[in-house]
């Protein structure tokens, strides 16, 4: 792997490989000093032009952990708001040394764009671009899913646990505005990848054209989907209202009532894992008895999200499928 740019063309082996990576990442929460020296005198860069806190983070300690020094850029107070442009910002950077580029852009296509047109020459990672994919983000729900079907706890390093598998079998609902998402289309392609059943669950207005073409299943009703698959997860989405320029449903309360997690609905869901990519509207698309149900992985996700992008830059940086003991 030369670049992480979007789940589409992620092979299952290349997927598997980097999930297991993570596992081995996750026996670090275990040692007293939670570091590995395999980047020392690396330098991660995270060029960030759109506003993020999970994801940045994430980036940020995931490299820190793996000992390579961090430059973090915004594009907020940066010298783009002089009107510099995207090749002069990328390779200032590079040429401060940068050995892996780490990109969020509000336009799609901009970390291919990074990786093709020849301005740097090191790793890209998308971090998300428009609404298009983001990759890491589907890796650390497979992940997280991974994991719980397999019973092994949040914070848990286990000696095999579910390495070497994928998620063949799984029933998984994406709920919501599907339309606007990159969350919800990097996921469709890699848990397909993995042997999951996808199935999307939304108004026909935050369905993107040619979804019927994905390898899913439609659902136009939230309540006679849950009647008809027993989900081992559903992923509720955020409808994103700064993308969208106009009413692609009626109001607020409308949404919630017929596509929201309401309490009853989680109650007809029994076991079925509850997932959310974040940031989270309580009371919109979730409720807070959702939200907090014990069957709730949303903050496993987020811890999770550390351990698979660290296996991402060691994979990227090091080019080996397994860590050092």
């Amino acid at each position: 792997m030369k670049h992480l740019l979007d789940t589409s063309s992620l092979s299952r082996a290349d997927a598997i490989g980097l999930l297991d990576i993570a596992e081995e990442m996750t026996q670090l929460s275990a040692r007293e000093v939670k570091k590995l020296p395999v980047l020392r005198g690396r330098t991660v860069v995270n060029l960030f032009f759109e506003d993020s806190t999970r994801t940045r983070l994430s980036f940020e300690a995931a490299a820190k952990r793996l000992s390579a020094d961090v430059l973090n850029f915004s594009a907020k107070g940066s010298s783009v708001s002089k009107g510099e442009s995207l090749q002069d910002t990328v390779q200032t950077i590079s040429a401060m040394g940068a050995d892996a580029i780490v990109v969020r852009h509000s336009a799609a296509g901009t970390a291919q764009r990074l990786a093709d047109t020849g301005w740097i020459d090191v790793p890209v990672v998308n971090a998300g671009d428009g609404t298009h994919e983001h990759p890491t983000q589907a890796l650390l729900d497979a992940f997280t899913l991974r994991r719980a079907l397999a019973g092994v706890p949040a914070s848990g390093a286990v000696a095999e646990g579910p390495r070497g598998k994928g998620l063949d079998g799984a029933s998984v609902a994406i709920v919501g505005d599907i339309l606007h998402s990159r969350v919800a289309r990097s996921n469709v392609h890699l848990l397909d990848r993995l042997g999951a059943d996808v199935h999307l669950v939304a108004p026909p207005t935050l369905l993107p054209w040619g979804a019927e073409t994905w390898p899913v299943t439609i659902h136009y009703d939230l309540d006679s989907a849950i009647g008809a698959v027993d989900f081992d997860a559903v992923m509720m989405l955020r409808v994103q209202h700064e993308r969208m320029h106009e009413s692609f449903f009626p109001n607020a309360r409308e949404y919630a009532r017929l596509w929201g997690l309401s309490e009853a609905r989680l109650q007809r869901l029994g076991d079925t894992f509850i997932m959310h990519p974040g940031p989270m509207n309580r009371g919109f698309e979730i409720s807070a008895a959702a939200a907090d149900s014990p069957r709730a992985l949303i903050l496993d996700q987020v811890e999770n999200g550390v351990s698979v992008r660290m296996a991402v830059l060691h994979r990227l940086l090091t080019g080996q499928e397994e860590t050092i003991d």
